[in-house]
């Protein structure tokens, strides 16, 4: 069946780091655009990044931009996001969302906390 898995949560100190994963299994993830949300307590969902079915094109939400890299490695059907530099304002539930170009499919992992504070 469809499983998109997160990893690499945690807790970390303003200024750290953290590398987020991604694992898919159970479809063609390479016909996959590959987003990462995120959602801070009490706010809405927001889209942190994504990356095209290739990996050749990335887009960032502003509040990440030069912060965050998002990547993909279609041999091992994993999707990446970098994040350095973290805030506390980063603190939120990390999402992986696959979605299907030219079609209705739309995956979602379980989601992985991240928490930056001191």
């Amino acid at each position: 069946q469809v499983q998109l898995v997160e990893s690499g949560g945690g807790l970390v100190q303003p200024g750290g780091s953290l590398r987020l994963s991604c694992a898919a299994s159970g479809f063609t993830f390479s016909a996959y655009v590959i987003n990462w949300y995120r959602q801070a307590p009490g706010k809405e969902r927001e889209l942190a990044a994504t990356i095209t079915r290739g990996g050749l094109s990335a887009d960032y939400a502003d509040s990440v931009k030069g912060r965050f890299t998002i990547a993909r490695d279609n041999a091992k059907n994993t999707a990446f996001l970098q994040m350095n530099s973290l805030k506390p304002e980063d603190t939120a539930v990390y999402y992986c969302n696959a979605v299907r170009v030219l079609g209705a499919e739309n995956y979602w992992g379980q989601g992985t906390q991240v928490t930056v504070s001191s």
